[in-house]
């Protein structure tokens, strides 16, 4: 029984300790300036959404139209917001780090189909076994007070396939900041252990959802992360997360109140 135990925990130090070989540049003389720009950039993204991409910041802006203010469609509008913040400190901020350094290239940065269509089993493999907590924690009042974020998502087909699609955009952003960039710019510098830098701010941003949700965090921002390395694509994240965020909001919006 000790033995089967130690197996799994074996085989996991021994795929680490390949990553870490992998990337891991022993060779280099002079300071790699990717990881400066990186987690400065972490901590500026992360800031400005903090303080100026969030919900209530959007309702306190004095320049909105009296039709937005006082229309119907207020609650989607501050989330357009809300989204719009995440692509651009997610997505926007990155990339142009990413092209403004001399002779990195996007498609070093996780976007490559390869290395997610030769693992799609696994991918689907993993949606597969977190389905059944996803269902239970589904049927918890914790979790429905949370989900969908979008609370009219239940006014209409328009509303709730909207929200999901801005839902997904933020997903797919998401996960190229910390899947891609923070891992892609600093594993030569940091080999494996850029895994577990990136899962410390990835962790910090569920702050505010249920403890359930910030320790899941932890969990899939290090099996994501080792993924990501991997397979040196990002899309298998995107897919895992999105399919797990679509399929949280189809099992709770039923249970919102009725707009």
């Amino acid at each position: 029984m000790t033995a089967t135990w130690r197996q799994p925990v074996r085989r996991t130090l021994q795929i680490w300790h390949e990553i870490h070989e992998e990337n891991i540049d022993r060779g280099r003389k002079t300071l790699d300036y990717r990881p400066i720009v990186v987690f400065l950039l972490v901590a500026v993204s992360l800031t400005l959404q903090e303080y100026y991409g969030d919900r209530g910041y959007f309702r306190s802006l004095g320049i909105l139209p009296r039709s937005i203010r006082t229309g119907a469609d207020w609650e989607l509008w501050s989330y357009v917001w809300w989204c719009g913040w995440r692509v651009f400190g997610f997505l926007v901020m990155p990339l142009v780090a990413v092209l403004l350094m001399p002779g990195e290239r996007l498609r070093d940065y996780g976007w490559s189909f390869a290395g997610f269509t030769r693992h799609l089993k696994l991918y689907l493999l993993l949606y597969v076994a977190v389905l059944p907590l996803v269902y239970l924690v589904s049927r918890t009042p914790e979790f429905r007070r949370i989900y969908p974020f979008y609370r009219l998502a239940n006014r209409s087909l328009f509303d709730f396939w909207i929200w999901e699609l801005m839902y997904a955009a933020q997903f797919v952003s998401l996960e190229f900041f910390f899947r891609g960039f923070m891992l892609q710019a600093t594993k030569a510098t940091l080999g494996v252990y850029s895994i577990f830098a990136m899962v410390v701010p990835y962790c910090m941003i569920h702050y505010g959802k249920t403890f359930v949700e910030c320790m899941a965090a932890i969990v899939a921002g290090t099996v994501l992360g080792t993924i990501a390395l991997r397979t040196r694509s990002i899309w298998g994240g995107i897919f895992v997360h999105v399919a797990v965020a679509w399929t949280m909001d189809l099992l709770t919006v039923g249970y919102l109140a009725k707009p």
